[in-house]
């Protein structure tokens, strides 16, 4: 009992973890099977069919590539707008800030549904035709709270000395920026433009009202279970899952280097 009150947390930890992964899990397993039919809901035998041609479904890999391209360009648009509207809210004082930071919350807390709801009428009313860029357009906007949220809280924490020392070492504006403001604030930028990757890369509800006849990867998936489910979708799903693992495994060991550098 002594032993179970010491590590409840750790073995709570654990188990959130493990009801978190296991999802993936299954996905992972999947990507080895063959089912008899069309669709891949039950275990029938192992199989490296679909790894083997994971572009074997017709427009599968078309909107993999289209949602790729779509989630690149949302994470460059809301990562360099995010990042100025954090540093303008944090760094200066200026009329409506107090209301800005407030309508910056909107768009997570408010539904997904009513936002995209509220960006099909303006495309509409605008004569905008909908597809690839009013996807983007959306995505954008969507994920740009997010990234102002990451950079703030990073900005937030930086202690201004550190600047005013490279001001005192006769270092300019943008030398102070580039060399000094820009590398401590970098892992609240990655932070929002990972997070920002991932919530345009999986949406569906936005990108379903303002997509018009474009289809994106959640999209396809979406429409395949209504007929099958191929197996070269949980193939695609396992590749993203282990990518995903992998960069966030190499940049906490980068991290675990440079603070042993640090440390040295």
């Amino acid at each position: 009992m002594r032993w179970l009150r010491r590590n409840v947390i750790v073995i709570a930890g654990l188990a959130t973890l493990a009801y978190l992964i296991l999802p993936n899990v299954v996905v992972m397993v999947f990507s080895f099977n063959k089912p008899n039919g069309r669709f891949n809901y039950s275990w029938t035998r192992f199989s490296t069919d679909a790894w083997k041609d994971p572009c074997g479904v017709a427009d599968m890999c078309g909107s993999l590539s289209l949602s790729l391209q779509i989630a690149t360009w949302a994470t460059v648009g809301a990562t360099v707008l995010g990042t100025m509207i954090a540093f303008a809210l944090v760094r200066y004082r200026f009329r409506a800030r107090g209301a800005i930071n407030s309508l910056i919350f909107l768009p997570m807390a408010m539904p997904e549904v009513v936002m995209a709801a509220s960006l099909l009428t303006l495309f509409l009313n605008l004569g905008a035709q909908l597809g690839f860029w009013t996807i983007l357009i959306a995505h954008i906007m969507f994920c740009l709270s997010f990234v102002v949220t990451a950079v703030k809280a990073r900005v937030m924490s930086m202690d201004p000395r550190l600047e005013e020392a490279a001001r005192d070492l006769y270092a300019g504006p943008v030398q102070t920026f580039v060399r000094v403001t820009l590398p401590i604030a970098a892992p609240g930028i990655v932070a929002g433009a990972l997070l920002a990757f991932a919530l345009s890369f999986d949406d569906f509800i936005i990108t379903n009202f303002n997509a018009g006849s474009t289809v994106t990867f959640p999209m396809f998936v979406w429409g395949s279970a209504q007929r099958g489910t191929p197996v070269q979708i949980n193939v695609i799903g396992t590749a993203m899952f282990v990518i995903a693992v992998v960069v966030v495994v190499a940049g906490q060991l980068v991290a675990n280097r440079r603070n042993k550098g640090a440390k040295a």
